[in-house]
């Protein structure tokens, strides 16, 4: 089989990637690092010719609601216009858990009108869910910190690791579609300052984490567990705990 990969560098993509290789399957990455731009269309032209899967895990450079709902669709747009046309079979979006529930935060509200888009064109449609990664405390300290001082959002969450949910996207792409949405998520529940916490003591550090409460609606959800999976979600190991030894946590940057 062979899929092609949007945003094949990125958290999830790179292990859609390797997934599909160690599956034994052809995979290619559709990214600016392989002279590819999304939103233009710019070397899409007959790469996607007997791709039997297109895998859609972008993502976002900014929480904006406009400017993110511009990304997403327009990329999503793109990539059903250029399949459909190549003769692609499917098209596998990966998207957030419970995000309709949180529809008034910028950056879900964009990944709702992706999945929108995505679901109006004209090649079949897999969104896969994820809860936050494994990754995800690790990423939000490389963004918000002033010196040894981490500012965390409280959230309760149900982490997953990225690796995971790649080797689920990549089985659900050899498989015949049965769902339209499938939720993945890790095997427990924790307050991501936790998380944060743990990744300081991993790393040798002596940091400080401070916890910040999101306003309004969204925040007061995100507190009350609202990311964390309805009955029926897939859930896919390594708790946090054991994934946070292994080499993963060492390609989020510090």
């Amino acid at each position: 089989m062979r899929i092609a990969v949007a945003g094949g560098t990125g958290t999830v993509g790179r292990y859609v990637m390797k997934a599909a290789e160690q599956g034994g399957h052809v995979a290619t990455s559709l990214s600016r690092a392989t002279g590819i731009d999304l939103r233009t269309g710019v070397g899409l032209e007959g790469v996607l010719e007997g791709v039997d899967v297109i895998v859609d895990a972008t993502n976002g450079s900014t929480v904006s609601a406009t400017k993110a709902t511009d990304f997403f669709t327009s990329v999503t747009r793109r990539l059903q216009q250029a399949g459909s046309a190549a003769g692609v079979g499917r098209l596998i979006t990966v998207s957030i858990v419970n995000i309709d529930r949180l529809s008034s935060y910028g950056y879900y509200k964009a990944k709702l009108a992706q999945e929108a888009a995505a679901l109006e064109g004209p090649l079949p449609v897999t969104i896969v869910r994820a809860t936050q990664f494994h990754e995800f405390p690790a990423q939000i300290m490389q963004r918000a910190h002033a010196g040894p001082v981490y500012l965390m959002p409280r959230m309760r969450v149900q982490t997953v690791a990225a690796r995971s949910v790649g080797e689920v996207v990549v089985n659900l792409a050899a498989s015949p579609p049965e769902d339209t949405t499938v939720d993945v998520a890790g095997p427990a529940v924790a307050e991501l300052v936790d998380l944060a916490r743990a990744v300081i003591r991993r790393r040798g550090g002596s940091g400080q984490v401070v916890a910040i409460p999101v306003p309004g609606r969204a925040g007061r959800a995100m507190r009350s567990g609202a990311l964390t999976p309805a009955a029926g979600a897939l859930i896919a190991g390594p708790t946090f705990e054991e994934w946070l030894p292994g080499p993963d946590i060492d390609a989020v940057p510090r």
